[in-house]
């Protein structure tokens, strides 16, 4: 770490793209995100290869601290859904999460993006608040139901996932 003036400078975090050899690394930051469900790490390299262009891997000194798997909703252009957002712990309380999502959304590959969908959980604290946030942020509007319920979707194992949309605030100028 380099000192400026008696204090600790915090390393430089930067975003970019995964690439298919994150994969494994990848996998390794999510598994290390207690409470976050883990997928396969084919899964996790699957997202590095073919959503390249719409998941963000951000990094501390070469060492992967955030991530953001999301894609464009095949039936709708006009929707990124996030899959999942993980953050270290030596990065969190940084803004990461939310810094992930703007520098996200702002990509080329986004720009007929009018909304975001993520589904979460009641007790997922952290998410609500990162999300509630970023929408604060931009301006949008959000809201939420339950989408996949422990008893129709998960045969009892899992909380309901409630599905988070965002509508951006140039949307909802369009719309008035």
């Amino acid at each position: 770490m380099h000192t400026i003036e008696g204090s600790k400078q915090k390393p430089k975090i930067t975003f970019r793209k995964p690439c298919r050899e994150d994969g494994a690394a990848i996998w390794e930051l999510i598994a290390s995100c207690h409470p976050l469900d883990e997928n396969s790490m084919y899964c996790n390299l699957i997202q590095c290869d073919h959503f390249r262009d719409t998941c963000i891997l951000a990094e501390m000194d070469g060492v992967p601290v955030g991530w953001i798997s999301a894609y464009v909703m095949p039936s709708d252009e006009e929707t990124l859904f996030v899959w999942q957002v993980a953050v270290s712990e030596q990065a969190r309380g940084q803004g990461l999460g939310s810094r992930m999502l703007k520098t996200l959304t702002d990509r080329e590959e986004c720009e007929t993006v009018n909304r975001l969908q993520t589904t979460i959980t009641l007790s997922n604290d952290a998410s609500w608040a990162l999300f509630g946030k970023f929408s604060k942020a931009i301006g949008g509007k959000l809201k939420s139901q339950p989408h996949y319920t422990r008893e129709d979707h998960f045969d009892g194992r899992h909380a309901t996932e409630h599905m988070v949309t965002i509508d951006f605030a140039e949307a909802l100028k369009r719309a008035a």
